[in-house]
């Protein structure tokens, strides 16, 4: 089979990886890739919104399957456009992916459906929202109702925080068009656990667990950034836990979505929050996570290619998910200053060392060919990645690898699956 894969992250650097792996697989593009994508995949020169490029360059290649790795062209329509020119491709419509394209379609269906979730209104007017604050309790949680590469959700402490939220989400436009209306819901605590699954409109197949970790610094301080790092399986996620999803939320979800005439069909990632109330649905994704797709697929036994193709024939039924017993972290090393200001163009040493370890990966995220060499080419710039037997092996093993890799300003949090310790 001819692959192509569309996105230039470390998630589509660890589809990649997945697909090379798969027996079926005979050659890989990737649209447009990075410098360790191009270790499995011929990288193309084509933006993965510009679909009419893609589409034409999938039926010149007679690419065989294309897998869409990012939100921004689920949620944008690529998969109608592939589908229409007759090309089979793996994610979901238009129509679907808006799950994740709109937070409040997402909560007002969950409402709907009785789906737990936290309590929430959605505002399209900024003095709305702030009067609605006034009377709220703190601390809130702001979410801008669009893509905002997993970066528009404000957690406030105080009205003052959330006064300023406001303006910076509905007013200042910094994730723009995303914060032209907002979700304002109620505070959640407890354990956060992402589950990814694979979904073929009807049935749902849920992966091993991970968890992220969003905040830009050590315990949990500073901006929210695309994660900082994973670790899978969660320790927190136990058969009780996992019972009680499939039968409120997982198979819920996908038989809301069909009920409404938008079948699911592609990766439905689940971001839960373990509260004292039970298991409740922070936020869906349309798509595998990045970095928790670093986490899991090295994990998973099964034929990625073969069960993609299940989930498009609608035989996912027929398909048993199977995991390694062991566990995964993956810590990511950024350019200082992500998310914010940063210089990038620095060149990184120390790659080679990965090679022909067994239960080491390094996946690329923001990295790019000069000449020869590879530079950095983004705020967060690899995704450092070992197993081990259990979850503190693995851990350790992650950290120590992280020092095979130097580049300048490199910058990581040091206390990736922390939480473990406390399991």
């Amino acid at each position: 089979m001819k692959i192509l894969i569309v996105g230039s992250g470390g998630r589509e650097h660890a589809i990649a990886w997945a697909a090379a792996k798969s027996p079926k697989t005979d050659k890989i593009y990737c649209a447009p890739g990075n410098a360790g994508i191009a270790e499995f995949a011929e990288c193309v020169d084509i933006g993965a919104m510009e679909f009419d490029k893609l589409a034409a360059f999938a039926k010149e290649k007679e690419i065989d399957l294309t897998i869409i790795g990012m939100d921004d062209p689920l949620v944008g329509g690529i998969v109608d456009v592939f589908e229409a020119e007759g090309l089979r491709v793996f994610g979901p419509r238009k129509n679907a992916a808006i799950i994740e394209g709109s937070k409040a379609f997402s909560k007002d269906l969950m409402k709907k459906y009785n789906i737990p979730t936290a309590a929430y209104e959605t505002f399209t007017d900024p003095e709305e929202a702030v009067k609605y604050l006034e009377t709220a309790k703190m601390p809130i949680v702001l979410k801008a109702d669009g893509l905002a590469l997993g970066k528009g959700v404000l957690i406030c402490k105080d009205l003052e925080e959330a006064k300023a939220g406001v303006k910076t989400l509905m007013l200042d436009k910094q994730f723009g068009d995303a914060g032209d209306e907002i979700v304002i819901e109620e505070f959640m605590t407890g354990r956060e656990v992402s589950v990814l699954a694979f979904c073929d409109g009807k049935t749902i197949k849920c992966m091993t667990s991970a968890q992220d970790h969003k905040r830009a610094k050590d315990g949990d301080q500073g901006l929210n950034t695309g994660g900082m790092g994973t670790f899978s399986p969660s320790p927190f996620y136990t058969k009780e836990v996992e019972d009680f999803c499939e039968k409120h939320i997982y198979q819920p979800t996908m038989d809301a979505m069909a009920a409404e005439g938008r079948p699911f069909t592609g990766i439905l990632f689940t971001g839960l929050m373990l509260t004292e109330d039970g298991p409740k649905v922070l936020e869906y994704n349309a798509r595998f996570g990045d970095p928790e797709a670093q986490v899991v697929l090295p994990r998973m036994k099964n034929d990625m290619i073969e069960v993609m193709e299940a989930c498009i024939d609608g035989r996912l039924a027929d398909v048993e998910l199977e995991f390694e017993d062991n566990a995964a972290v993956c810590v990511v090393l950024a350019s200082d200053g992500y998310p914010e200001k940063y210089e990038k163009g620095f060149e990184i040493k120390g790659l080679d060392a990965f090679k022909g370890k067994e239960g080491y990966y390094v996946f690329h995220a923001g990295t790019k060919f000069d000449g020869d060499k590879i530079v950095t080419n983004g705020g967060r710039v690899l995704g450092v990645v070992a197993k081990g037997d259990d979850l503190k092996a693995a851990r350790a093993n992650a950290y120590e690898a992280t020092e095979w890799i130097d580049f300048a300003n490199k910058y990581k949090r040091n206390d990736i699956g922390k939480a473990i310790d406390e399991a």
